[in-house]
């Protein structure tokens, strides 16, 4: 496969008017492709392991002796925390070289990990997952950014291989880990999550050269980056369309047990099938934001708001919920790709922060929804999360179509 087709090929244009690759932030030489490989791997194992947890709930849960709203919390916290960590990141890491950062923030995945599979209580639980959440808002803040500085002549395959493991562990890692949790119990998928975290940080020490900060990073340009009216319109979107996803997504499992009759087995491979929808969408959707990033972002939001509705509606028919689940993973394949073109193309040459904010903003959401969707299970029953998240979604469509009423941008 060709991964450049997966990721985001406006950039390409763009990046000969990127300022912060020119000057002292320009590397000597290009890297080889085995070391932008490596950053693609690492950010495979980094959203593997923050949505691990989505397919294993109901075993921590059970194990733990804990509702399975409060146990949502370990999808809620990181996100917090990963917003704060991104502007934390631009700023304590300012004059640093980017692989030193890289390899504290994959180190603070493997000891999170190690943590999560050794704990015997919510409150470890919990710990492990605030180290995450550290090294999640600091990698994509620092992480997406570095494929065109380590490719300058090949930007866009570079950009793309980045963002192919973004992709690839939010719509595979969550059915891989279901079944390593179904086979092994859910500690085992967190243990083997922290040995491909170790194998990631080994692999970055010996394969990235010295990477320079960018000259326009910092927390001081957020202001100038704010004042975009595509930044802005674009934040709102993830505000609607992120928090709905993850509060019905990261309940699903609960969902499909309980009203779908779908078990353990069949339950890995329905999810192991929205994965693979998911690729096909990111490969869409790649396509879709060459030619019209409003109409991508719309379509995306209505695919998800819609496949959510659905679901809720006639979820008790196993049929109609493995069709919508589906239909789901291909909109959230498209997701990353259409959000993540809207926002960067409004300021390609402050990348750094326009992903510390979509970053901060992504997160944030992220764990918004996660709690809201735990509270609403917990009163309201295993419905009610794909409610919320079918009605925030469908809001991100029409705040999209009301801000740019059929216009191409």
């Amino acid at each position: 496969m060709r991964l450049h087709h997966l990721g985001i090929q406006f950039m390409t244009q763009q990046s000969v008017e990127v300022d912060s690759y020119a000057g002292e932030a320009m590397l000597a030489a290009p890297a080889p492709w085995s070391a932008v490989a490596a950053i693609g791997v690492g950010a495979f194992a980094l959203v593997t392991a923050e949505f691990l947890p989505v397919g294993l709930l109901p075993q921590i849960a059970s194990d733990l002796a804990i509702s399975e709203g409060r146990t949502g919390l370990v999808i809620t916290i990181p996100g917090i925390v990963a917003a704060c960590s991104a502007f934390l990141t631009i700023s304590l890491a300012r004059t640093f070289d980017r692989r030193h950062v890289l390899w504290v923030l994959l180190g603070l995945l493997v000891v999170s990990n190690v943590l999560v599979a050794t704990a015997s209580d919510l409150s470890l639980l919990l710990l492990g997952r605030v180290l995450l959440g550290i090294a999640v808002g600091g990698f994509w803040t620092i992480g997406v950014a570095l494929g065109p500085r380590l490719r300058p002549d090949a930007v866009g395959r570079a950009t793309s291989i980045v963002f192919s493991g973004v992709t690839l562990g939010t719509v595979l890692g969550v059915p891989a880990g279901t079944l390593l949790g179904g086979a092994f119990g859910w500690r085992a998928a967190f243990a083997v999550s922290a040995a491909l975290g170790l194998l990631v940080v080994i692999a970055l020490m010996w394969l990235l050269p010295k990477i320079p900060p960018e000259r326009y990073s910092g927390v001081s340009h957020v202001p100038m980056v704010l004042r975009i009216p595509k930044v802005q319109v674009g934040l709102v979107a993830v505000v609607f369309i992120f928090t709905g996803q993850f509060a019905a997504y990261t309940y699903v499992t609960p969902y499909l047990n309980q009203v779908s009759g779908i078990e353990s087995a069949q339950l890995s491979l329905l999810l192991l099938g929205y994965g693979v929808a998911g690729v096909f969408g990111n490969l869409l959707c790649g396509w879709f934001v060459e030619r019209d990033v409003r109409n991508a972002v719309l379509l995306t939001a209505l695919m998800l708001g819609s496949s959510m509705l659905l679901l809720v509606c006639m979820g008790d028919h196993s049929w109609v919920a493995v069709a919508a689940v589906v239909v789901w993973g291909l909109g959230f394949g498209m997701l990353p790709i259409a959000v993540q073109s809207w926002i960067f193309s409004a300021a390609p040459d402050r990348l750094e922060t326009a992903a510390a904010l979509f970053v901060a903003i992504g997160q944030l959401t992220m764990g918004a929804g996660a709690l809201m969707g735990g509270m609403a299970i917990d009163h309201y029953g295993v419905t009610s999360p794909l409610w919320f998240g079918a009605t925030a979604a469908l809001a991100g469509a029409i705040w999209i179509g009301a801000r740019f009423p059929r216009k191409r941008i």
